[in-house]
């Protein structure tokens, strides 16, 4: 809700949080792999009218945490450690490793420009 997003975004003005993701991977012969992936993100202290004016947008919804970093809020980050992919949903570099640990490696195909 939006009282919500506004809450979450008062907690985060001038701080710093964690965003934890969790990737899990199934192979079809059932062996599995998973893993957590911490991130830190330093918001810088923002206004009124700058929190009012991402409410407004309604970029927020459905996002964890009041806020997509992809987006508008990516101009309240001062700071990011850790993976940015899994702040944004998925940690990419994680599941490709964990894909590749089960035997599925991604391949990189890369192709001259002319």
């Amino acid at each position: 809700s939006v009282d919500e997003a506004r809450a979450c975004l008062a907690r985060l003005s001038g701080r710093k949080h964690d965003v934890l993701t969790g990737v899990a991977v199934f192979a079809p012969d059932g062996r599995r792999a998973s893993r957590l992936v911490e991130a830190r993100v330093a918001f810088k202290r923002f206004s009124h009218q700058e929190a009012e004016g991402y409410i407004g947008c309604g970029e927020w919804r459905g996002k964890a945490g009041g806020y997509a970093i992809q987006g508008q809020a990516g101009s309240f980050v001062t700071e990011i450690a850790g993976s940015y992919s899994a702040i944004v949903g998925l940690p990419l570099f994680e599941t490709a490793a964990l894909l590749e640990g089960l035997g599925f490696p991604i391949a990189q195909r890369w192709s001259p420009q002319a």
